[in-house]
């Protein structure tokens, strides 16, 4: 059991940590034809866009109420039912998320009061689902944002079981799946793979495997998200034959649509490495009353042979760990499989799943306490994502990109990390980064006795060389 260090610094030196706000708005961007609506200054908006065009390199709907002085001072609520009005006018969502920002928290507006007054003026656009979100940025970072976002999206759209007349297994091949932030969309089109080889149907709440996996749409521009869950899927979770939870952080969601549904659910923290996948390949077999497919049990062996290939430059490898609680445990639990260590961890806030991890302390900081924990101990590769890049050269390490955001290089927003194909790429890929540090590698071996093509055998030079002489300096130290 890792110990917790908790933070003591009067401030952050290198930044770790995404924003509550930007998580909040990402669960929202998994949805078809929706938009999130930040409740802060245009500033805050803008600068998260910033973040989402470049690591997603898509264009982004995001609106804000562009909160000013005099709405800072005097109240904003005005704002959130002007907002909601104008876009619900302009585009008809399928779905409007509201999540808050440090300055609307720290105003005190309250936002839900804000959304039944925008009810009660405006009953036209009562079929327009509005969603309420308190994400301040000044706690919590964007795993716990995007948690909250998700949970407030089931206590809105989903209905009880008692009053929708839902009955779970009704929909015997229909499995819901609540997905963490640490997962891409290259995750979760991997993760749909997987469960519809075993003839079951997966809803992804939220989807951004079709949202946001970089495609071209028919058309040229549009002001809301063209791909994700469909909004009506969310009534049907009730009917499901089963629920899957892909990490730690998405508990509390969980536990609210078991409460609203009464549909079971299995809960796994990760799918990375080979203990991971298997469990979540038992699940599957079971709720499809199948035996495993040939092209999975294939993959299996794949990986057990990468792992294998691996080894010699993974084993005993000394790694550091910068990013959100659930990433960083998924790492710990995938190389502590082949025989690496996590000599260094550092994440931006504290969760139950941290005490699980193999390493001896994990610390709640940012990049300048993981640069010298990773420098303490010897750290060999630093995992973090493109804020990690000055850290890395600094300490004189490789980096492999890996969380939100990646701004200085494209496709990381694709890169699939789970099931047995991620988990073996992503070996292949540490693998590959030691070889290159010649960790691991087998170098010739050469006799003291060889003879070296530029010696002549019959020369005063090579008879020397043979003997492990030469005429000027004496015996040769090899």
């Amino acid at each position: 059991m890792a110990e917790i260090i908790k933070r003591k610094k009067a401030l952050s030196v290198s930044p770790l940590k995404a924003s509550q706000t930007i998580g909040a708005a990402l669960a929202f961007l998994g949805f078809r034809r929706s938009i999130p609506m930040l409740h802060g200054s245009q500033g805050c908006t803008a600068f998260g866009k910033v973040f989402f065009v470049r690591h997603f390199r898509e264009p982004i709907p995001l609106q804000t109420t562009a909160m000013d002085q005099v709405t800072t001072v005097m109240g904003s609520e005005e704002s959130v039912v002007e907002g909601l009005k104008t876009i619900c006018e302009k585009n008809t969502p399928s779905l409007l998320g509201v999540p808050t920002t440090g300055l609307s928290e720290t105003q005190g507006s309250d936002v839900n009061m804000a959304v039944k007054d925008f009810r009660k003026q405006y009953p036209q656009f009562a079929g327009i689902p509005v969603v309420p979100v308190s994400s301040p940025d000044f706690s919590g970072c964007l795993e716990t944002g995007f948690a909250k976002a998700v949970e407030a999206i089931i206590n809105t759209l989903v209905p009880p079981a008692a009053t929708a007349g839902t009955l779970p297994g009704r929909r015997h091949k229909q499995v819901n799946v609540l997905v963490g932030s640490s997962l891409t969309p290259g995750d979760l089109e991997e993760l749909s793979d997987i469960i519809e080889q075993f003839g079951l149907r997966p809803v992804l709440v939220p989807d951004l495997s079709d949202s946001l996996d970089g495609h071209l749409g028919e058309e040229e521009f549009s002001p809301l998200t063209i791909g994700g869950t469909d909004v009506s899927e969310m009534a049907t979770l009730g009917d499901a034959a089963a629920t899957l939870v892909i990490g730690h952080s998405m508990h509390r969601a969980a536990d609210r649509l078991q409460a609203l549904t009464g549909v079971p659910d299995h809960r796994f923290d990760h799918l990375m490495g080979l203990g991971a996948v298997d469990d979540l390949v038992v699940v599957l077999s079971e709720l499809a009353g199948a035996p495993v497919p040939l092209k999975i049990e294939r993959q299996r062996a794949q990986l057990q042979d990468a792992m294998l290939d691996c080894h010699f430059m993974l084993g005993m490898g000394r790694f550091a760990l910068a990013g959100d609680p659930d990433l960083v445990h998924a790492f710990d639990d995938m190389l502590q499989g082949v025989g690496a260590s996590t000599v260094a961890a550092v994440t931006p806030v504290n969760a139950p799943v941290l005490k699980e991890m193999h390493c001896d302390s994990v610390k709640i900081g940012d990049l300048e306490d993981l640069e010298k924990a990773a420098r303490d101990n010897g750290a060999e590769i630093l995992i973090a994502n493109s804020h990690g890049v000055e850290s890395a050269s600094r300490l004189g390490i490789p980096l492999l990109r890996a969380g939100f955001p990646q701004y200085d290089t494209l496709g990381g927003y694709q890169k699939t990390w789970i099931g047995y194909r991620g988990t073996r790429q992503t070996l292949f890929d540490l693998a590959n980064i030691m070889l290159e540090l010649e960790k691991g590698e087998i170098h010739p071996y050469r006799s003291i006795y060889a003879q070296k093509p530029e010696y002549r055998a019959d020369s005063a030079e090579g008879f020397a060389h043979e003997r492990g002489t030469t005429p000027a300096t004496g015996p040769l130290r090899h």
